[in-house]
């Protein structure tokens, strides 16, 4: 992985990079001049012609796809799309579930009486799909293996709030027990896999989780 100043590059070639985005900063600029700061711009500096392929929740650490020229960037959002990326994220939990796996695949919409925050929402909310399974138990916490299989925001965050296993950390979903249990939200997208927009092939990469 290349270091430039406050830039983590794992991998960069003609048409694409990936990125490592710390917790705390965010995907793209915010609404505010004081949210101008974020991973996108950071890489532009350097990359011009660099182009947001998808997001991560500011709170969230981990591997981040850019494209480097309209095409890339059309190829690989279509995959986005089409449910063709496979992602696989790491968090530490509230609690010890019942069993060692699940799939959770209730409907998320906005909360607009409390935004940024989402809500599980059965009469207008988009379907979602979580698939969840133990890698470790702890002291009333545990760590988790997560397949989001489809891509709503706050998906992982909310599905794990809604079967009482928030995410330790988490400002928006946690209670204040889960939330002081941690500095940061526990929350690492660790693995991603998917066809390069030139040549077709499957590629993925891997980071460490941080905590």
């Amino acid at each position: 992985m290349h270091s430039d100043d406050d830039l983590l590059i794992h991998y960069r070639d003609a048409y694409l990079l990936v990125l490592e985005k710390p917790s705390g900063l965010l995907s793209v600029p915010g609404r505010g001049p004081d949210l101008q700061d974020c991973l996108s711009s950071r890489i532009q500096t350097r990359f011009p012609t660099a182009r947001v392929v998808h997001r991560l929740d500011r709170d969230t650490s981990g591997l981040m796809i850019m494209a480097l020229d309209k095409a890339s960037q059309r190829n690989i959002s279509l995959q986005f799309e089409e449910r063709k990326v496979r992602k696989i994220y790491e968090c530490i939990v509230q609690g010890t579930p019942a069993q060692h796996s699940g799939c959770i695949t209730l409907p998320i919409g906005r909360d607009l009486t409390r935004p940024p925050r989402y809500k599980i929402d059965h009469e207008n909310g988009r379907s979602s799909e979580t698939s969840w399974s133990v890698l470790k138990n702890h002291d009333n916490t545990t760590r988790l293996q997560i397949e989001p299989l489809t891509g709503r925001s706050h998906q992982i965050r909310l599905h794990l709030a809604s079967i009482d296993h928030p995410i330790l950390g988490d400002p928006l979903y946690a209670d204040a027990t889960a939330f002081e249990a941690a500095d940061r939200l526990l929350l690492h997208a660790r693995e991603i896999q998917f066809s390069h927009p030139l040549t077709g092939n499957i590629v993925s990469w891997q980071s460490s989780c941080p905590f």
